[in-house]
């Protein structure tokens, strides 16, 4: 075998092990209870409030929002975050998400409509994703977004999302519908509720998710687009007018 070509089959080889790695994400995530992740929170950019007009929307954004996060973080033998994906080694992280959730549309947060509950699709997630800066982070991270906050079905619509932070690609998203307690002195532990009975319900469904995913393939990179080549300005020369001569007489 000449040089050349035992160079191309190794670069080949590589090329073949590299794409079986990143392929795996998700499925190595899912199987390997000893790998970590980091927790970074739930994300209420997109959630609509229906059926609660006296709510105070400043108050709820400015303050509430990151009480709720604060305290899925700080109450460990409440909200088992570790338990969703059932392993111990975890990180928390949720600046990110708390500055994120400072953009909330204030005006367009309550609704009083219905259809407000079921009205993201897998790709509104991918934007929610990509539109972090993940610059300081590496590996898993767990987030989310949350969806429909209904005092009228006193439930919560929500996607838990599975992200790749180096490459910012959604690796897995799931919507799920959380159901809390019926009355709270606390608003925020109303919904704070919900977001357990999440957490709860992704715990029960792991096997499944394992099953669902045992073949995924991880999103491929997006490659940059080439320019189109610019068009070569013709540069005709003008052609002289020539004057025809008058006839006479």
């Amino acid at each position: 075998m000449n040089c050349r070509k035992f160079i191309a089959l190794s670069v080949a080889f590589m090329g073949m092990l590299t794409y079986h790695a990143n392929a795996q994400k998700l499925k190595n995530f899912l199987e390997n209870k000893d790998s970590s992740f980091t927790w970074l929170g739930v994300d209420f950019t997109q959630a609509r409030l229906i059926g609660d007009a006296g709510a105070k929307v400043d108050q709820i954004v400015e303050a509430d929002f990151p009480a709720m996060n604060q305290v899925v973080v700080n109450e460990v033998k409440k909200y088992h975050i570790p338990d969703m994906f059932h392993r111990e080694k975890y990180n928390t992280s949720i600046t990110l998400v708390n500055k994120h959730n400072e953009s909330v549309n204030k005006d367009a947060f309550k609704s009083d409509e219905s259809a407000d509950f079921e009205r993201l699709k897998p790709e509104d997630i991918t934007k929610v994703v990509k539109s972090y800066d993940f610059s300081n982070k590496h590996g898993i991270g767990v987030l989310f977004v949350m969806e429909g906050m209904s005092k009228s079905s006193k439930s919560a619509s929500m996607w838990v999302t599975v992200v790749d932070m180096d490459r910012k690609n959604v690796l897995m998203t799931e919507r799920y519908v959380g159901k809390g307690q019926k009355w709270s002195f606390a608003w925020r532990n109303y919904w704070l509720a919900m977001i357990k009975d999440v957490m709860d319900n992704v715990d029960d469904d792991y096997k499944k998710l394992k099953e669902k995913y045992a073949s995924a393939v991880d999103p491929e990179e997006e490659k940059p687009v080439a320019p189109a080549p610019k068009k070569e300005a013709k540069t005709g020369v003008a052609a002289k007018e020539t004057k025809k001569p008058k006839k006479k007489g």
